[in-house]
């Protein structure tokens, strides 16, 4: 089954393509081949090795797009060398440009590859000791170099493909974080329109110049919606974020009690909100935001929604409440699974759920600086 799965994996991918230094790899493997052939005393073979060397250089080019390739090429070649010249393999320094091959076999090459290849290697080295004169100890010298090649080949494609991993898995976070944002934004924004729009239609019979108030209210909701959904396209296509004061802190929850018809948005806010970070006002009113959304929408038959917004020097408090008929179906959706995950990543708590009587309350509890000693709201 391992066997199996090693098989089957697939080439690791992000290899980068042929370039210059490739070439100048290759063009200095190649002027050390001669130069050492020239200039080195007592190489064995010298001009059967100079040519196998610069014949097997070249192979440097193609060990990241054809990893299999160089290794099936090279170590044979090495071996058949040795069997031309009585058991003795050639010996240049030159020639450890062959660690490379192994390398990029395991960084790059798939798992089928890999296996090969490792089999080529091993066929080679057992070949030169059954036909040459090597000794035990040069033989395991030549395994421990050619494995530890191999393992930080092996170990670099695996770090890589966490780091891959972790790059996806911040896009996700992004993506949801996007989606959380269009969902609290443009949705808050579109219910208020919608419920602007329905009030001008039911006051406009008894009170001359509703419509007209009450498109008023539906163009300003129109263009922040727009402004905003411009700030997440642009995130999207990777440009600069909006300005943070755009997303809204403690202060413009006040606005909330001017937006829309009955039921009515009591909004208090106490304590030193002036202080409390960016990051977490903006959370508070995304927060606030949501769940005065949610209570227009699901909260039948209510008639007041009262926000609370409490800071001290340890954590800001938030709680949502509102008069409305307890709601059938408790299951969470994506606008309350948003809140927790904002509250969560803040080091706080995000609650909802029927209040005791009458209505639904959300509460929430962000610290100022680091994680909850316990929940409270």
């Amino acid at each position: 089954m391992l066997l199996r799965a090693v098989w089957r994996e697939p080439r690791a991918g992000g290899a980068p393509p042929r370039g210059r230094l490739d070439w100048a790899l290759v063009a200095g493997f190649a002027a050390f081949a001669v130069l050492e052939a020239l200039l080195r005393p007592g190489v064995p073979w010298r001009w059967v090795s100079l040519g196998l060397a610069l014949g097997l250089v070249p192979l440097l080019l193609w060990r990241r797009s054809h990893p299999l390739l160089p290794v099936a090429v090279a170590f044979p070649a090495c071996g058949v060398a040795a069997l031309l010249t009585s058991g003795a393999p050639p010996d240049m320094f030159a020639l450890s440009f062959l660690v490379l091959l192994p390398f990029a076999l395991f960084r790059w090459g798939s798992g089928a590859e890999a296996v090969t290849g490792a089999a080529i290697i091993t066929a080679k080295i057992v070949a030169t000791v059954l036909v040459g004169d090597v000794g035990g100890g040069e033989v395991l010298e030549g395994f421990a170099v050619l494995g530890a090649m191999s393992a930080t080949g092996l170990a670099l494609r695996f770090r890589a493909r966490a780091r891959h991993r972790e790059l996806e898995q911040a896009r996700l976070l992004e993506r949801e974080r996007l989606a959380r944002d269009l969902h609290d934004t443009v949705a808050h924004h579109v219910s208020a329109m919608r419920i602007r729009a329905q009030a001008g239609i039911v006051t406009e019979e008894f009170t001359p110049g509703a419509a007209v108030d009450a498109l008023k209210v539906i163009e300003a909701e129109a263009a922040r919606a727009l402004d905003e959904m411009r700030a997440i396209v642009r995130l999207l296509r990777g440009a600069e974020p909006a300005p943070a004061a755009q997303d809204g802190g403690i202060a413009d929850i006040e606005q909330f009690a001017d937006v829309g018809p009955a039921p009515s948005v009591d909004v208090r806010i106490d304590g030193a909100v002036g202080d409390v970070p960016a990051a977490i006002g903006s959370a508070v009113y995304r927060l606030a935001q949501e769940s005065v959304t949610n209570a227009r929408r699901h909260a039948r038959h209510a008639t007041r929604i009262e926000v609370r917004v409490v800071a001290d020097d340890r954590a800001v408090r938030l709680r949502v409440s509102d008069d409305g008929e307890a709601r059938p179906d408790g299951a969470p959706g994506y606008g309350l699974i948003g809140m927790r995950e904002r509250a969560v990543l803040l080091g706080g708590v995000c609650e909802a759920g029927p209040a005791p009587g009458r209505g639904w309350t959300v509460a929430a509890v962000l610290p100022l600086a680091g994680a909850l000693d316990g929940a409270a709201a």
